[in-house]
């Protein structure tokens, strides 16, 4: 088996000997290289070594944004973004990346991130962002401000094979022993690879509400409320859900308005 190559790019070295730390006493066996915090040296470096598997990138380097590396350089390379905007900024980050990091880094999320690595690695899914990059898409994300970007789509596993599946598809999200579904329109279910608080974060509130712990529904979703036991309310969805869906006295009216909008 081939050791994991793995690079960072970060303008500032204590936190790039931080990153460099948290990695490998995670993966101890990966071989892990800080490359240069600039444009300019990190796509030297590349030019005339073997891109790594993969590469946690700062996205404000010391001479530019991170984007503009990969249009010059085209790491073929599997990308983690490391970052300290605002989170609302990053979420298209996702959609061509494995994931992305704010800083501080925690150790938790940076596990997760390998763990997704890792997944997409087995499936063969190791192409880089070079071919399918689009900079001006994550520049305006950056500079819109106060606009913020919804996810569009999931990419989901299969066995071996990965697919996409849109959004405008998704009836509602579901966790159940710590795994999160999504179930489509026509009642099929898949693995999607993040929390119910994470979703939270990346779905359209005008579209998706978190009625509890374990359920997003789409309004479209929405059958009927009525009340319940002990002075909470429960939803039916379509499709039918094997789980009965608990709103609480607190939440709904909050949900009412949101269905009413």
């Amino acid at each position: 088996m081939n050791k994991i190559r793995a690079a960072i790019v970060e303008d500032e070295l204590p936190a790039a000997r931080l990153l460099e730390s948290m990695v490998l006493e995670l993966r101890p066996q990966w071989d892990v290289v800080v490359l240069p915090g600039s444009i300019e040296e990190a796509a030297a470096w590349l030019a005339v070594n073997p891109h790594p598997d993969i590469m946690f990138l700062d996205i404000q380097l010391a001479d530019g944004i991170s984007f503009h590396l990969i249009e010059q350089a085209h790491p073929q390379s599997m990308i983690v973004f490391t970052t300290a905007y605002d989170e609302y900024a990053v979420r298209a980050f996702t959609v061509n990346s494995v994931d992305y990091l704010l800083k501080p880094v925690r150790k938790e999320r940076l596990a997760e991130a390998i763990r997704k690595f890792e997944r997409y690695s087995a499936a063969g899914c190791i192409a880089g962002l070079g071919s399918i990059f689009d900079a001006g898409e994550f520049l305006n994300a950056l500079s819109s401000g106060a606009s913020r970007q919804y996810r569009t789509r999931f990419l989901v596993a299969s066995g071996s094979r990965f697919s996409t599946l849109q959004v405008a598809d998704i009836a509602y999200f579901r966790s159940e022993d710590k795994i999160t579904y999504a179930v489509t329109k026509q009642g099929r279910s898949h693995i999607v690879d993040m929390t119910l608080s994470k979703l939270e974060e990346q779905l359209d509130p005008k579209i998706f509400f978190r009625v509890n712990r374990q359920f997003i529904l789409s309004a479209a979703s929405v059958c009927n409320i009525e009340p319940y036991f002990g002075g909470k309310w429960s939803v039916r969805v379509t499709p039918p859900c094997n789980r009965m869906i608990q709103v609480s006295r607190e939440k709904i009216a909050a949900l009412k308005m949101w269905l009413d909008f």
